[in-house]
């Protein structure tokens, strides 16, 4: 699995955590050092089921400084992923991949059963 993350940021430094105390296997990769490129968002976008806007980090400052609340909307959605892909710090997070699934922010149960714990 590669489990995307902020370092300094609690709820991802709670999913390591949780990640590590049930054994799971993973490769941690600094979102903002090593931002996703818009294809692999593109992958995971397909793979997750979820709305595209799901992958925005809503509540960070740099989408907050943009004003993408407004402009989301009016944007196709290569112009998302492009977007997206600028910078790591717009990208929700913690994020994580498996074979099967692909999982945005932390919510123990979600993440539970996707892992089948």
């Amino acid at each position: 699995m590669l489990f995307l993350e902020y370092p300094k940021c609690t709820t991802c430094q709670k999913a390591r955590k949780w990640l590590e105390a049930g054994g799971a296997v993973f490769t941690a990769r600094h979102i903002k050092e090593d931002n996703p490129t818009a294809d692999e968002l593109r992958l995971w976008h397909q793979r997750s089921g979820l709305p595209l806007k799901k992958f925005f980090n809503t509540s960070g400052l740099k989408y907050k400084e943009l004003g993408l609340k407004d402009k989301l909307p009016q944007m196709s959605e290569e112009e998302q992923f492009a977007l997206l892909a600028s910078d790591g710090m717009l990208v929700k997070r913690p994020i994580l991949v498996g074979e099967h699934f692909v999982l945005t922010g932390f919510r123990e149960a979600e993440w539970s059963a996707a892992l089948g714990k």
